[in-house]
């Protein structure tokens, strides 16, 4: 009975897998039960999640599976198997130590290293896991399971904030409540670690440990014990990852969890399993904040940057009293010892002042860095006399000019992001770590009892180079432009993730940099308020760091159908000012049915198209009627006493969205400078579509609420018609630009990202796509209202446009955002948006300039959304 039974579920994961797949190729035409394909994901870890038993058997299918793929060279499905096999290993209570499907499964990624990128990237990753896996059992659920809870433990200290940005007029009600649902369901610290302690022995002892009186003995315990408990396993853990032999590594990790276990009087642990039941862990949710978000700038994450700034001091406070104590301990030991042990300094001493400066000339030293470390044994004493406080000040001043902060910029993949110890495990450590810890210790000597602060040095010249975006990994070498933009978003997920970048450094304070995931919701207007706030940060941290010094950025974007209520009231100025920052949201409208009509999904179907998994299990929402998804998993028949709240489809879907996608597309941005009818110019950026003439102000008209019964909305018949003069250049396959001026009558122009179809998705996507509704002939009467008789439609891929009013100004809108709808201008200029120079990060933006070389610019800006595979070749 039990062999028929067992028989019976490999079946059905073996269906539900099938089902998971089917229909990925790129040549698999939609069908009309496309709307259901985005839950079989989901309905497959449901399936296995009612049994310990079932993750083995769903590994050992995806092994299955992968090798089939590998004989047919099915590049499409390699990506979609491998964040299944990762998922499933991630959530595997334990791998019985007769087990060899981890070594089948690295036997069978090794073969895909002969891949091309990025598939034999997704095999290097793997492996990698496959290995942590392999030393330390469950280490990569921990790691997760301890960023995103925010419990830092020493030496990893790392955290992960999940922060949903909502806009009332783009997404339901239902979607509100799911979001502020999905923020107020943070667990607390005690109930985070009793599961993390729980899962940390039954993946490495199995059934040998007694996980049902571990928990009730666990319950009983204090939460500083508990603490101090899961610190002292996580060391042992991370120790056990760390080394190089796995079966050393198992051994050793397991006298460890022993010791520990045996000193606070847990269960025994047997010696063979035991007819007991592993117990399956969810992964709980992740710490979320929601926010309503309507505006162009990211104002709104400092009220994060507050409040973990608020919560990470604490516990900061406590790991650096640890380390203070552990320090004077070392001092203490060290007495008697050489005069060389004793002394702190005696590996600055070991190393010529010409090596010094070498080394630091390297790492982009400045003057005064120079000079303090080219300075003798007598000039480093003086500094002893500082205060503890001062010298922290004064060190993390200093180490700012070596690392600008833009740790955010390397690209990281959950494998990485999880199989990387954030402490003692890497193997280098810089020079100026090395110098703070000197003056720090020296400094506790002699300056307990003083307590100056000392201001921070200005703005550094040069700018620093250490990473050309928020969130994108360092630039390759400079290329000339040509060959740059050729191949510039084709290859958004050629670099491999686990690429080594520059070392994170400590903050002030002692806390580490962690990770912000940034999810928006909504149509193609929210990506280009995304874009516009993203452009703006990158000027705001260029100049001040505030919050990259502490987070590296990732952005999410998930696909909303426009609700019906419209949107607030459009930017309609004669002369408009300089945009602000602090500018307050617009006033709510009633609701209009022509919002639906006037917006579209074009940027996530374009992000489908170069990541399958994206279209099926993000963009596939778009197909599903919101009452599905707010329905919940089925309840357990035996819920146990701590077992998690159940969420609905669409938080799950959100949450695995935001853990598994960690290649970015970068979508390119547009740069548009604007001259109104007085000679002010203002410039902006654009991400999806600038309209242009009686669009943009039928737009306007539509956003007036009911005021717009009483304007009326004419058609393109009815429209009063504009000369405009149109110069656009078209960039041969040669290379070579071919410049184009023409003077039409037309009522509208529209420029579009080219984004629509596979054949789009060229060497040169950066192009758009410019409409122009041309008035052939117009009726004009005396009597009756003029109407145009014979309209026609003509569409051109372009590069650069520049459109001039003839004796007219015109109304522009941009990313269909009702918001940012601009009026009386006279002359519109529209290319792709280059990065800064090193020159001039902070240029006026809006000021007359001589024209630039393309070659002086960095490269072509992008706005990186995190998918789970990146643009496939």
């Amino acid at each position: 009975m039990k062999m028929q039974h067992t028989t019976c579920t490999e079946d059905r994961i073996h269906h539900a897998l099938e089902r998971c797949l089917h229909g990925l190729g790129r040549d698999a035409a939609s069908s009309r039960w496309a709307a259901g394909l985005c839950l079989n994901c989901w309905s497959l870890q449901e399936l296995v999640s009612r049994d310990a038993g079932n993750y083995l058997i769903l590994v050992e299918k995806i092994l299955g599976k992968t090798k089939e793929v590998q004989e047919k060279c099915d590049y499409d499905l390699v990506t979609p198997l491998a964040l299944l096999f990762y998922s499933a290993v991630l959530c595997a209570p334990h791998f019985p130590p007769g087990s060899d499907l981890l070594l089948r499964a690295a036997s069978v990624y090794h073969s895909f290293l002969t891949w091309p990128v990025p598939y034999c990237d997704t095999s290097r990753e793997l492996l990698t896991f496959i290995s942590n896996e392999l030393k330390a059992p469950g280490i990569t659920f921990q790691r997760l399971v301890r960023t995103e809870q925010g419990l830092p433990v020493r030496n990893c200290q790392s955290s992960t904030v999940t922060v949903l940005l909502l806009s009332r007029s783009e997404v339901q009600s239902e979607f509100l409540s799911i979001a502020r649902r999905l923020s107020s369901s943070e667990r607390p610290r005690r109930s985070a670690l009793l599961l993390l302690l729980e899962h940390l022995y039954q993946a490495t002892f199995g059934t040998r440990c007694d996980l049902e009186g571990l928990h009730q003995l666990l319950k009983s315990k204090p939460l500083e014990e508990l603490s101090e408990l899961y610190a002292s396993a996580a060391e042992a853990q991370e120790a056990a990852a760390a080394s190089a032999d796995p079966a050393l590594a198992r051994e050793r990790l397991q006298a460890a969890l022993r010791d520990i276990a045996g000193a606070a009087a847990f269960p025994g642990i047997a010696g063979e399993a035991q007819p007991r039941k592993l117990h399956p862990f969810p992964i709980p949710p992740a710490r979320c904040y929601t926010y309503s978000w309507d505006q162009d700038n990211f104002d709104i994450l400092n009220d994060v940057l507050s409040k973990e700034c608020s919560t990470a001091e604490p516990l900061a406070s406590e790991n650096e009293e640890e380390d203070e104590e552990e320090e004077e301990e070392e001092d203490v030991e060290a007495d008697g010892g050489s005069p060389e042990q004793d002394s702190l300094l005696a590996p600055l001493s070991a190393i010529s002042s010409d090596s010094v400066c070498s080394a630091l000339s390297e790492e982009g030293s400045g003057p005064s860095r120079l000079s303090l470390l080219a300075s003798s044994k007598e000039s480093i004493s003086e500094l002893t006399a500082v205060s503890r406080k001062s010298l922290k000040s004064f060190v993390s001043s200093l180490k700012d000019c070596m690392d600008s902060g833009y740790a955010e910029d390397s690209d990281e993949s959950p494998l990485d992001a999880a199989g990387r110890p954030d402490g003692p495990a890497k193997r280098r450590q810089s020079l100026s770590d090395r110098l703070y810890r000197l003056l720090r210790s020296t400094g506790r000597q002699l300056g307990r009892h003083r307590d100056r602060p000392r201001a921070r040095p200005g703005p550094r010249s040069p700018p620093l180079r250490r990473a050309e975006s928020l969130c994108a990994p360092p630039a390759p070498p400079r290329v000339p432009a040509r060959s740059r933009r050729a191949l510039s978003l084709p290859q958004h997920g050629a670099g491999p993730r686990g690429a080594p970048g520059p070392p994170r450094r400590p903050l002030p304070g002692g806390a580490a940099a962690g990770t912000l995931r940034v999810v928006v919701f909504g149509s193609d207007r929210i990506p280009g308020k995304l874009a516009r706030a993203y452009s703006r940060l990158r000027l705001q941290e260029s100049s001040c760091p505030s919050l990259t010094r502490r987070f590296r950025l990732q952005f999410f974007y998930v696909p909303v159908k426009r609700s019906g209520a419209a949107p607030s009231a459009p930017q309609s100025r004669q002369h408009p000012p300089a945009p602000s920052p602090g500018e307050p949201p617009a006033r709510p409208q009633e609701p209009s049915p022509a919002g639906m009509e006037s917006s579209t999904n074009d940027i996530s179907r374009y992000i489908g198209l170069l990541d399958p998994w994206y279209e099926r299990n993000v963009l596939g929402l778009l197909n599903l009627p919101m009452g599905v998804l707010c329905q919940c998993a089925k309840a357990e028949a035996e819920p146990q006493e701590d077992s998690r709240e159940q969420l609905p489809i669409l938080a799950d879907m959100i949450l695995y969205y935001c853990r598994f996608a960690t290649r970015p597309v970068l979508l390119q941005l547009y740069h548009t400078e604007l001259t109104f009818i007085g000679g002010e110019k203002r410039t902006e950026v654009f991400i999806h579509s600038l309209e242009l003439g009686h669009s943009a102000a039928t737009r306007a008209i539509k956003a007036s609420g009911p005021g717009s019964k009483r304007l009326g909305i004419d058609g393109d018949r009815e429209a009063i018609p504009l000369t405009l003069q149109i110069a656009y250049s078209k960039t041969a396959a040669s290379g070579r630009s071919h410049w184009s001026d023409v003077e039409k009558v037309c009522t509208s122009v529209r420029l579009s990202k080219a984004c629509r179809r596979h054949e789009e998705l060229a060497s040169k996507t950066e192009c758009l796509n410019l409409t122009v509704t041309e008035v052939v002939k117009r009726q004009n009467s005396k009597s009756k209202k003029s109407f145009n008789q014979q309209i026609s439609v003509s569409q051109i891929k372009v590069d650069k446009v520049q459109i001039i009013g003839v004796q007219s100004s015109f109304a522009v809108c941009l990313d269909q955002d009702e918001q940012k709808i601009l009026q009386s201008v006279t002359r519109c200029e529209i290319s792709v948006c280059y990065k800064p120079r090193d020159c001039d990060p902070l240029a006026p933006r809006g000021s007359p300039a001589a024209p630039q070389d393309p070659s002086e610019f960095h490269s072509l800006l992008c706005l990186p959304i995190a998918t789970f595979s990146g643009a496939l070749p």
